[in-house]
């Protein structure tokens, strides 16, 4: 490269890392770079708002730093007429900071129900499947400590168990991939990331879907807003939380006890035999071995439903059961043991 070329992309470095001298980005900054753990390349998921356009300019600084190539992906999902003219916008946007964006078109029929969810899927998909295109590892995303205590009511509502209440953590791996999704903001409030947005781009997207009452999340988000109101502590919660999640800990110790050591793999047959005392041990910790095990065998990514699992075990433990299929399985019944084979 020329050295003019050089000098050009040393001053533009120079101007995007001076937002660094702000001791508040900086301070994001510091806990950003402390939960991102990566080395070589990775991907950066953008939507427009504040949350991904700060984890845009974040990533940015992260790869001047380290020497490292990414790549930023912005979804054009087509659910509102305004979509592809933000995502252009957004990626106009982004060059400010020598940004390039693309731009992945979420082409074809659009759900009338179940909006949001299906969305979701389909807006990871694309992200996934560029990622692999350009042999990534590594997806970033936008989630920050409100989404976090948002997605604990939404499964509090469910009825959710221990598992699925602390279920948003820092990493997750996508499906059945080697594709890691990564939330390096998930310990930062939203207040923090408009902040820099602003402080930054002196622009981010408003979604008018944000304030529209038929989701369910934007109704448990203008509860969360009322509680602070009422001096709803979230540094409390969040500790709440961290316990839940040292017990959530506990208890996969005990399912991988379980598993190891009252059950046995057929690998040729990709069969599980469960002994009768698999059924022994506490109802929490049957329930996540079972349904660990079914997901497994049954190669789904989904695990079977809860209350389906919770009934097979019933059944399990009465002198009435012999044969059922679940997840992709089916669990019978020889003797005192409990085998478990794929569905042809």
């Amino acid at each position: 490269m020329k050295q003019k070329s050089l000098s050009v992309i040393s001053k533009n470095h120079r101007l995007i890392l001076n937002h660094l001298k702000d001791k508040k980005i900086f301070k994001i900054f510091k806990e950003f770079k402390k939960l991102l753990k990566v080395n070589n390349k990775f991907a950066v998921a953008v939507s427009g708002g504040p949350d991904s356009l700060s984890l845009a300019y974040l990533a940015k600084c992260f790869s001047i730093k380290n020497n490292l190539e990414v790549k930023y992906y912005i979804v054009d999902h087509k659910l509102r007429k305004e979509s592809s003219y933000e995502a252009k916008l957004v990626s106009v946007k982004l060059k400010k900071i020598n940004i390039n964006c693309k731009i992945l078109k979420w082409n074809g029929k659009k759900p009338l129900k179940n909006i949001q969810s299906i969305a979701r899927n389909k807006r990871y998909s694309l992200l996934v499947d560029e990622c692999k295109k350009n042999k990534i590892n590594h997806l970033l995303l936008g989630h920050h400590m409100n989404d976090f205590y948002e997605n604990f009511f939404i499964r509090l509502l469910r009825g959710s168990g221990l598992k699925g209440l602390t279920s948003l953590s820092e990493v997750t791996k996508y499906k059945q991939t080697n594709i890691e999704l990564l939330r390096p903001l998930i310990k930062l409030e939203k207040k923090d990331l408009i902040y820099l947005s602003q402080k930054v781009f002196n622009f981010y997207v408003n979604d008018p879907s944000n304030k529209d009452e038929n989701f369910k999340r934007i109704r448990i988000r203008n509860l969360l807003n009322t509680l602070e109101k009422e001096g709803f502590d979230k540094k409390k919660f969040l500790l709440t939380i961290d316990n839940l999640k040292d017990s959530n800990k506990s208890i996969d110790f005990y399912v991988e006890k379980n598993i190891k050591e009252n059950s046995k793999f057929l690998k040729s047959k990709n069969a599980f035999i469960l002994s009768s005392m698999f059924f022994e041990q506490s109802h929490e910790v049957v329930f996540r071995s079972l349904t660990q095990i079914i997901k497994n065998v049954g190669k789904k990514y989904y695990s079977a439903r809860g209350k389906s699992v919770s009934q097979l075990i019933e059944k399990i433990k009465s002198n009435l059961f012999s044969k059922v299929t679940l997840g992709g399985c089916f669990i019978e019944k020889i003797n005192e043991s409990i085998l478990i084979f794929k569905e042809n």
